[in-house]
């Protein structure tokens, strides 16, 4: 009993009708149906928000299928090898220090494990780096990743311009607060807000070994470097163009200005339009480093790297760097940062 009372007061405290409603509406007046009795139309719920759970285990799964039985083939006929990184012989002694640290030791530990197991320095740094690079995904698994997810939001995006194109707050954002909130909740409406809360908690599943990627990787894993430079030079355009023209001056004008006009602020609405801000906020530092890299791949010929993703360096790359340079940092005579090193017989210098 006093368990029930105990959640029955966190469901009541939480669903507040002061802090989520304007002021003179209850959850009572949105129970009831806009529309005929049998026509399916409704007000907005919070019990709407469950619907997608169930629904994102069947996302889950129709992504597994997908990834196997479309993206893998796609992948394969592209030329992508499911092969992974050099594999680290084994070695107990290196596992253990592995297992405690997960990267290559430095100073006197090091110096131990060479002389314990009578190999070069350079050799145990190898293979310690050889022993991360086993642990991460093969561009098999990173394409069919980036093709599921391109393959949704191409197929949502689409699917929510069909209707919303026709709807009439879509070309005037003052009628999203006309009467606000009852305003009737349509079925294709409703499966777009669903779907996408089923899709985002799908991957919930698999955030742990996931990786953001965007849909230009998909040119990138298959080696179609002009393709990629195309993308996203593409996604630079569109980004900038959504996010500081339409976000700021369409969905935070009407968010912030409109609805003030029309009913007014209520506790909710500002914890609603603060994060709509922050958002944008992030848009502002997002918009700056994709900028900078496009003003790079300008200077260099190709997009290098999105300073906005993680470094996906291969095995390869490292063993590259690793055995064919040693470079120290010293200052340039124009005040930049450059690495001098020797490859061979040959001298280079790269800007940082």
């Amino acid at each position: 009993m006093a368990a029930a009372a105990a959640v029955a007061a966190l469901q009541a405290w939480f669903w507040n009708e002061r802090f989520w409603l304007p002021h003179n509406v209850t959850w009572a007046d949105l129970s009831g149906e806009p529309g005929p009795p049998g026509s399916g139309i409704q007000y907005p719920r919070a019990g709407h928000v469950f619907s997608a759970f169930p629904l994102a285990l069947g996302i889950f799964a129709v992504r597994l299928l997908f990834e196997r039985f479309i993206a893998k083939p796609c992948a394969i006929n592209l030329g992508i090898q499911d092969s992974g990184p050099h594999r680290a012989q084994p070695n107990a002694i290196l596992e253990k220090v592995f297992t405690s640290i997960t990267k290559s030791p430095g100073g006197k530990r090091l110096e131990g494990l060479s002389k314990q197991l009578d190999w070069d320095v350079r050799k145990i740094q190898r293979w310690f780096r050889h022993r991360r690079n086993q642990d991460k995904p093969t561009t098999l698994t990173k394409f069919c990743e980036s093709m599921w997810r391109f393959t949704f939001y191409l197929s949502i995006f689409f699917y929510g311009i069909r209707f919303l194109w026709t709807a009439p707050w879509f070309w005037d954002t003052r009628q999203c607060w006309y009467n606000y909130p009852f305003q009737p909740l349509t079925s294709r409406l409703y499966y777009y807000y669903i779907l996408e809360l089923a899709f985002y908690w799908s991957l919930m599943f698999s955030q742990f070994t996931d990786i953001k990627r965007k849909a230009a990787k998909l040119a990138n894993y298959a080696k179609y470097q002009r393709l990629c430079d195309a993308f996203f030079m593409l996604f630079g355009v569109v980004f900038i163009v959504t996010r500081l023209g339409i976000y700021p001056f369409w969905i935070l004008n009407t968010t912030l200005f409109e609805s003030w006009e029309l009913i007014g602020p209520y506790p909710s609405w500002w914890l609603f339009n603060g994060l709509l801000i922050t958002l944008q906020v992030l848009h502002i530092i997002w918009s700056y480093l994709i900028i900078r890299t496009a003003y790079k791949a300008l200077m260099r010929g190709k997009v290098s790297k999105d300073d906005r993703s993680d470094v996906e360096s291969s095995s390869e790359e490292e063993d590259v760097t690793s055995n064919s340079t040693k470079g120290v940092l010293s200052p340039s005579s124009n005040g930049s940062n450059r690495i001098n090193g020797h490859v061979g017989s040959g001298q280079w210098t790269e800007e940082e």
